[in-house]
């Protein structure tokens, strides 16, 4: 087996052609110099055998990073560093019009000057302290959406955007420390503040409901009632077989009558 595959490469050497090699998560495109020049139909990964004035460009078709630090301004006109990074990757099915439009320096002709460009313009709109913690997430969705439509058509696919890190002169980054910490002492305030409102509307339903109660309870204790509850008890008693009751009073005012237990002795 070995001696049929060096013979076979001996024979593609004397004949002039040369093997080509498209590794994994890379794609390739043909040119022929005495035909048709670029080939609409790419090479997929594998060894490929190559005629006399036929090359292969290589490209890469897995997600790649490119890295790059900025200097921008912010809404009020500080001058921050920026370290950014964008990730990326060749739409493949449209390899043959990126290589035909651009070439394979397409990453430093389109991605990172486009990049660079829409960063300063989402940066602008924000303030230090925005940039510097609370909307990072924000700005990055913001650059990634202006870069994708700036890129529409171009035959790359922006996967994401990233914020690294800002950097700020000491004495701002101390005061966004200081304003951050004070806004979060009056969340903190605000939160107790509401607490004890809802505690406090909690007792006064509470105080509301109980005086209702009341209210109901005094309104219903009449004399016709008070009067009907007391013979009721006294029907109780007189019925009881472990003891003799004697019954005084209930005068013509709604008195209750008066219950005595007699001892059996």
């Amino acid at each position: 087996m070995k001696q049929r595959l060096w013979v076979v490469l001996g024979l593609l050497c004397i004949s002039g052609c040369a093997c080509e090699t498209v590794s994994s998560g890379h794609g390739g495109i043909g040119f022929d110099s005495f035909g048709s020049g670029t080939q609409r139909e790419p090479y997929g990964e594998g060894l490929h055998v190559l005629r006399p004035g036929k090359s292969l460009i290589t490209y890469d078709l897995r997600v790649q990073e490119m890295k790059d630090e900025l200097s921008v301004l912010s809404n009020n006109g500080l001058d921050l560093k920026v370290d950014s990074s964008v990730r990326y990757r060749v739409d493949p099915a449209k390899l043959f019009e990126l290589h035909t439009q651009t070439g394979p320096r397409y990453a430093d002709i389109l991605i990172a000057p486009i990049a660079r460009s829409e960063a300063r313009k989402v940066f602008g709109r924000y303030a230090p302290e925005e940039i510097y913690s609370t909307k990072r997430e924000q700005i990055e969705k913001e650059i990634q959406d202006e870069v994708t439509r700036a890129l529409q058509g171009k035959h790359v696919v922006v996967e994401a955007i990233l914020v690294r890190d800002v950097t700020l002169p000491a004495a701002i980054r101390e005061a966004i420390a200081d304003k951050l910490a004070e806004e979060q002492r009056s969340q903190k305030m605000r939160f107790t503040l509401d607490k004890e409102r809802q505690e406090a509307e909690r007792r006064q339903i509470e105080a509301e409901g109980i005086a209702k109660y009341q209210d109901i309870v005094r309104q219903g204790l009449t004399e016709e009632y008070l009067r009907f509850k007391g013979i009721e008890a006294t029907e109780k008693l007189a019925s009881s077989p472990n003891a003799k009751v004697v019954v005084v009073g209930g005068g013509s005012k709604g008195n209750l009558p008066l219950v005595y237990q007699v001892d059996g002795k």
